[in-house]
């Protein structure tokens, strides 16, 4: 019998992106089922913020759905009432608020299930037994391939907060509903990890109206930077990490205010680049450059960028290069000692702690039943850099024996091991569409070999 029904995990925008390309590329009696945990489908938890200063860190002319339609999400946008966009029209440049990308991805999904064999099903899958999926309602869900699709786990907490875990001050997801409710506007707030997702907090406490201290801290206190317009036409670089971080260092301080342009040329080769290195170079990337990686190739919108400068030279925003030493929760608020980088100590009394670290990946810790069962039963196994889930380059899950799953996929965050960057929109529509292709070949092998064979006891 052909394989004919797919199930995918998950339905933010790895997996509403993959589904749209698997329906372009399927045989057309193939059944999808899209699972999604929390309502609704199509944005996930990227997309679905409400607060319109959360920007798109990718410039609207870059974020179609479609790579063979690269403005179709500027077409789209355009066709928006002007409110949306508070009245100006959107560009090729624009960082739009990431609640319309979210509101895009809901019209891609919707639009599709009007005459595409498309299920969306609200539930959790918490196992996989053979061709079932086991949802945590009881009910069963058939599939003869399985693609996951859960994006970012939750965050992990910081060691140094372990006293915290159980104080009404801390909070361990900055997305959380009630992370930043009940604080007075003058509340002290303390902000661990000083990437996007601490940008994303300040912005929120800014447009409450907070007005008291907010410290982020982090190993070395590097901000995100902020984007400019300069174009990505520099030549290959080398693939080696040595040679590749002494050219690109060579090549940005040569393009001076144009360096953007030298990070974002290596973009397209990452996945390739993060494939070349061995796995020792791999840790000495993750140990010693992925922060200044990071703070330079996720970058901030610039009137974001401008609001961040404006509160760190007022003295309301202050960066810390150190780390957490300890956490005392006394007399209705927690002092946090900070042990900085130059040597000194710095004790900072706060009404609010949030970890702002980002997402948890290393699955061996992972608190979602479903990949928890999975390891346990042996379907899938840690990426040997416990970035995510070992998978090959087409997204195939290898299990705890070194074999090769012919049904069981992942793509997005869980296969920052094999491919690294796989977080922003440009890299998981070429991961997305190049899956959906694959899979689609399988499918189309399979029925060439059901049918070669009813033909040969014909």
């Amino acid at each position: 019998m052909a394989t004919r029904s797919i199930a995918v995990i998950g339905a933010g925008a790895s997996g509403t992106l993959f589904t749209l390309h698997l329906l372009r590329q399927a045989p057309p009696d193939t059944r999808i089922t899209l699972i999604e945990r929390n309502p609704p489908f199509g944005p996930g938890l990227a997309y679905a913020t409400a607060n319109p200063n959360h920007l798109l860190n990718v410039p609207a002319g870059r974020m179609s759905a479609f790579a063979n339609q690269p403005q179709h999400f500027l077409h789209w946008l355009r066709h928006q009432p002007g409110a949306l966009l508070n009245g100006e029209a959107a560009t090729e440049g624009s960082f739009v608020p990431r609640r319309l990308y979210g509101a895009y991805l809901r019209h891609l999904l919707h639009t599709a299930m009007l005459s595409a064999p498309l299920q969306l099903l609200h539930g959790r899958v918490v196992a996989l037994e053979g061709p079932s999926l086991h949802l945590a309602s009881g009910e069963r869900v058939h599939a003869d391939i399985v693609v996951l699709a859960t994006g970012n786990d939750r965050p992990e907490p910081p060691r140094e907060a372990a006293g915290l875990r159980w104080s009404r001050h801390w909070r361990a997801d900055p997305w959380s509903p009630d992370a930043f409710n009940g604080l007075g506007p003058d509340a002290s707030v303390v902000l661990i990890g000083t990437g996007l997702t601490m940008i994303d907090a300040v912005i929120t406490l800014l447009d409450a109206g907070h007005t008291g201290p907010i410290h982020a801290v982090s190993r070395r206190g590097l901000l995100p930077r902020s984007h400019l317009a300069t174009p990505a036409d520099e030549p290959a670089p080398p693939l080696g990490l040595l040679d590749l971080t002494r050219t690109l260092r060579r090549r940005a301080n040569a393009a001076g205010e144009s360096w953007r342009g030298v990070i974002d040329a290596v973009r397209p080769l990452t996945p390739e680049i993060w494939r070349n290195l061995s796995h020792a170079d791999r840790l000495r990337f993750l140990r010693h450059l992925r922060p200044w990686w990071d703070a330079h190739r996720h970058r901030m919108p610039p009137s974001i960028a401008a609001r961040i400068e404006t509160a760190r030279v007022c003295g309301q925003l202050r960066i810390h290069a150190g780390r957490v030493a300890e956490c005392t929760v006394r007399d209705g608020a927690t002092d946090v000692r900070l042990q900085l980088r130059n040597g000194t100590a710095l004790t900072v009394r706060a009404e609010r702690v949030v970890s702002c670290t980002g997402p948890c990946t290393d699955v061996s810790r992972s608190q979602d039943p479903l990949l928890r069962s999975m390891l346990r039963d042996g379907l899938a196994r840690p990426d040997e850099c416990r970035l995510g889930l070992d998978v090959t380059a087409s997204g195939a899950l290898v299990g705890s024996d070194g074999a090769v799953s012919q049904r069981l996929f992942a793509l997005g965050p869980l296969t920052r091991g094999a491919f690294w960057e796989i977080t922003a929109i440009p890299e998981i529509r070429r991961q997305t569409e190049d899956l959906a292709l694959h899979i689609a070949r399988m499918l189309r092998d399979r029925t060439r070999e059901r049918h070669s064979a009813t033909h040969a006891f014909a």
